[in-house]
């Protein structure tokens, strides 16, 4: 019995002492101190997670839900478009919480709303641009949430379009990135969460064009000052920030340079000791971390061949087969990696064996990489076409047939010639026999 406890005790010491100094993370560089409770850090081509701490824990997302919003805004309206504000897009917004100063009965375009959605995230603008798109803002976050999951947002569960705080609406910083990622395939939006300020024009409500508004990102702000907090970061694209008492600070920021780019999420950070944000201090250590320590790799481009191989029971002509990469696979890498020593699984269905039709897919090839998966299906270049015994028959006979018709052809052309040859000799000694007036006998 002592011996049990004893074990027990142990069991219980290194549960609660020796295992929390174990916790997995990504990021080697034990140096960078994270401020923030819940972050991830994504490569924005490849998807790959470089970072993450508690990434999946379902949390307020603030203003960061805007990001949803302008997406759909954007593919399911012209920038042209116009709306018009209600009086509930208005007055629905709790006190307290940021607006565009947006006038009942006043008419914007969809571009106009989408600006100062983003860039001073004007809650008003989120409200008015729901009901537009979809009728009422529960309808539209119906909407919202069937994009999620199509995105692969396990985490998320929206119920409004701007992050105004409801214990139902919550996200994860895992989902944050996805979402992030995706819209910043959006050009427009690119745009849009890139600009630093904005003016209203007047409207048909609002007479002055005095409605100035700038971002609330001030990774994207320049600072003259060389202060502490100065949180401006040159290579920074975008994104979003968002505030409640009950989301604490959050952003969804992305940085590119020499071409990689990076997404970051901050969710719940505070203040740290020293005054400072630690959303931003958690941006720029990690921003700095992924440039200075990884890379992309192309390793195949898109619908490159990868080999050729040569499939038995073929014709002469299609049985040189060329297997194709369908999708382009980058890798993130460390700069330290040698890529010589990265091999890929290849892995083949079966045996190729004809015939096979084109772009059939016949295997796929995956890198593991630093606990990354990279795949891609692979695919049949080129149609392979069976060669039997019959069909070789059929093409010898073929031969045989249009040898024989272009004999007789020849030899019923060259018959042809010896008759006319032979007739105009006959015509030439008639020609010959009247010109002398009859019929004349030659003697030897």
């Amino acid at each position: 019995m002592k011996k049990n406890k004893i074990v027990l005790l142990l069991f219980i010491f290194i549960l609660t002492f020796i295992l929390p100094f174990f916790s997995i993370t990504s990021l080697a560089d034990t140096s960078i101190t994270i401020y923030s409770p819940y972050c991830i850090l994504m490569e924005a081509s490849t998807g790959k997670i470089i970072y993450e701490k508690e990434a999946h824990a379902k949390v307020p997302p603030a203003s960061t839900t805007k990001i949803m919003t302008a997406i759909l805004t954007l593919e399911h309206c012209q920038l042209t478009d116009t709306a018009t504000v209600s009086h509930n897009a208005i007055y629905s917004v709790p006190v307290g919480y940021t607006h565009a100063n947006l006038v009942e009965g006043e008419v914007l375009t969809i571009d106009q709303l989408l600006h100062v959605l983003l860039i001073p995230s004007a809650n008003d603008a989120a409200n008015v641009l729901a009901e537009h798109i979809a009728g009422s803002v529960e309808s539209f976050a119906t909407m919202m949430n069937t994009k999620a999951l199509e995105l692969g947002m396990q985490d998320t569960n929206f119920v409004n379009p701007n992050g105004v705080q409801n214990e139902n609406h919550y996200s994860s910083a895992y989902d944050l990135a996805l979402l992030g990622r995706y819209a910043m395939q959006n050009e427009t939006f690119r745009k849009i969460v890139s600009t630093t300020k904005y003016t209203l024009p007047a409207t048909n409500q609002y007479p002055k064009a005095d409605r100035y508004f700038s971002t609330t990102n001030e990774l994207l702000i320049p600072d003259e000052r060389d202060s502490v907090d100065n949180y401006y970061y040159s290579y920074t694209t975008g994104i979003k920030t968002g505030y409640t008492n009950a989301a604490k600070n959050c952003i969804v920021a992305s940085s590119k340079k020499d071409g990689i780019e990076y997404i970051v999420v901050i969710l719940g950070a505070d203040k740290t000791e020293n005054g400072l944000s630690g959303r931003y201090l958690d941006c720029i250590q990690l921003f700095n971390y992924a440039f200075e320590n990884y890379t992309t790799h192309t390793m195949h481009e898109e619908n490159s061949v990868l080999k050729q191989v040569k499939i038995s029971k073929a014709t002469a002509s299609t049985k040189n087969l060329n297997i194709v990469v369908k999708n382009e696979i980058t890798l993130l890498l460390k700069k330290d990696t040698n890529i010589a020593s990265i091999t890929p699984n290849v892995q083949i269905f079966s045996d190729l064996v004809a015939p096979i039709a084109q772009n059939t897919v016949i295997g796929t090839i995956t890198y593991d990489v630093d606990g990354n998966t990279y795949t891609s299906e692979l695919l049949a270049g080129n149609e392979v076409i069976e060669s039997n015994a019959f069909t070789t028959f059929l093409t010898i006979f073929s031969i045989i047939v249009v040898v024989f018709l272009l004999y007789r052809l020849l030899n019923m052309n060259h018959k042809k010639k010896k008759r006319r040859k032979s007739s105009k000799k006959t015509n030439s000694v008639k020609n010959k026999r009247s010109s002398h007036g009859g019929d004349h006998y030659l003697y030897w």
